[in-house]
């Protein structure tokens, strides 16, 4: 495919070589796939920046009703519990898609890490996804609950903590990365990148329209729309992180903002030169490693009580 000049400039080799490594698994047709094929093809994808899991990990399944999860420890004793949602367009994605990013989370934290595999669209359209999200949330007890997410999952992990304000396990920290929130008008972040590569403005606008189906009222809905909230208080602190050259990239910003304007604590990193989708390449371009550090210490220290530093 073929790009705005600009990112020849915004871009390194080594970000260039994880797009293009991404891209040959998409056929020329991938436009038309349905989503049974699409779903082939991201986690045949995603199995290609698999990692090994660090040594010393456990990791089992189990299924909390309908919702399957998978279980990461690295210590006996760990302080505090990571929920992880996925990313994925509510479409595809799931426990294999992401399941190295959270075996390295749960290793470099030393938190355990619940992974959780909920109800995707067509078939589940919204709010299945997100009522799955807030059960496995509200089941996850006796530790510091922490929220991390990318893309998607970062979606459902705002509504979640809006959903469980001050409920007696709500989470004490959410770390959303490259978060879709929801911005109703077109941000200078939408129009700036709605080419680039890895996410464009028309996939924004597919995958919200599979999972409203295709209800125009939904799309405003603040369970569906985090920014679109009436209020942003008593929302768990938070930092965002986005990818400076994807058009989502103002809405962790709109979201920080929106947060600190009700009183609240909000931190939000933008990464120069990275894209969307960057967690895979966390093991093969610099930039995307230094992020995940970031987001590893975000996590830990939000854990702790503190406030990350940058």
């Amino acid at each position: 495919m073929s790009y705005p000049a600009k990112y020849d400039t915004l871009l390194d080799a080594q970000t260039w070589e994880f797009i293009r490594k991404t891209e040959s698994f998409y056929p020329p047709d991938a436009v038309g796939l349905g989503v049974a094929d699409q779903r082939k093809v991201y986690d045949k994808m995603c199995r290609a920046f698999n990692a090994p899991h660090p040594p010393g990990l456990e990791v089992h399944d189990t299924t909390l009703d309908h919702i399957p999860l998978r279980h990461y420890r690295a210590a006996k004793d760990a302080p505090a519990q990571v929920l992880y949602l996925h990313g994925g367009g509510f479409v595809v994605g799931g426990l294999e898609s992401h399941d190295s990013v959270c075996a390295e989370i749960s290793a470099r934290t030393g938190f355990d890490l619940t992974a959780v595999d909920y109800r995707l669209s067509p078939e589940h359209p919204f709010p299945q996804d997100l009522d799955d999200a807030v059960h496995a949330a509200k089941a996850q007890t006796g530790k510091p609950l922490i929220l991390v997410g990318d893309s998607a999952g970062a979606n459902l992990c705002a509504a979640v903590s809006a959903a469980l304000i001050g409920a007696k396990d709500a989470p004490v920290g959410q770390v959303l990365i490259y978060p879709q929130l929801g911005a109703t008008e077109v941000t200078p972040s939408m129009a700036a990148h709605a080419n680039a590569p890895m996410l464009g403005a028309a996939d924004c606008g597919y995958y919200a329209s599979i999972r409203s189906a295709q209800n125009p009222k939904t799309v405003t809905d603040p369970r569906f729309s985090p920014l679109c909230a009436a209020s942003f208080a008593e929302l768990p602190p938070t930092v965002a992180i986005s990818a400076e050259c994807d058009p989502l990239a103002d809405d962790a910003a709109l979201y920080c903002a929106a947060i600190t304007a009700a009183g609240g604590r909000a931190l939000h990193i933008q990464e120069a030169g990275l894209v969307h989708g960057y967690l895979r390449a966390r093991h093969s371009v610099d930039r995307a490693k230094s992020s995940f550090t970031r987001i590893i210490n975000a996590v830990s220290t939000l854990a702790r009580g503190e406030w990350p530093t940058v």
